[in-house]
């Protein structure tokens, strides 16, 4: 069993599906924590739960790295339509990533300045509840052309055209 468990740890297509939802459904709970945390008035509400939203938005590297690691093997494994949902995906991907990095950020940021400057709390926070709302549809976008590479029942559209070589 153990040893089983330990080969899926090698193939990168495994841990991208294991990891994926950490930016996505772990950003959503600490979205939902900030805007309590706000409403309590609770700094220490409000650090716990922008604790979650960097690590949330930070697992978004591993996910990303897992993800194109695994590119050439998933791609070997694709019928033609998710041929060209996995390069929706990627090229989503790629052109993204950089929202779920922001929010990384900007959390910092909301934990660490209203230290020296109190009153940056709230509206840093709002910030942060407001780039996460961005983030969780973003992450959704790119989820959603992701869920189609392998699951056919997902497929209740047509697979994206291919995109000229220049655009990837």
């Amino acid at each position: 069993m153990i040893n089983i468990v330990l080969r899926d740890l090698r193939q990168p297509e495994y841990v991208h599906v294991l990891l994926n939802p950490l930016p996505v459904y772990g950003l959503l709970i600490a979205w939902l924590g900030s805007i309590i945390a706000l409403i309590l008035k609770s700094r220490r509400a409000q650090i716990i739960a922008l604790l979650l939203v960097l690590i949330s938005s930070l697992s978004a590297w591993p996910v990303y790295e897992f993800g194109q690691q695994a590119y050439d093997r998933v791609l070997t494994m694709a019928d033609e339509d998710g041929r060209a949902w996995l390069d929706e995906h990627k090229d989503r991907a790629e052109d993204l990533i950089w929202i779920f990095y922001a929010l990384a950020v900007l959390s910092a940021i909301a934990i660490v300045a209203p230290m020296k400057w109190p009153k940056s709390s709230a509206p840093l926070v709002m910030g942060v509840i407001l780039l996460s709302a961005v983030t969780l549809g973003t992450g959704g976008y790119i989820a959603y052309a992701g869920g189609r590479i392998r699951h056919r029942e997902f497929r209740n559209a047509p697979a994206p055209p291919k995109r000229p070589e220049h655009e990837h």
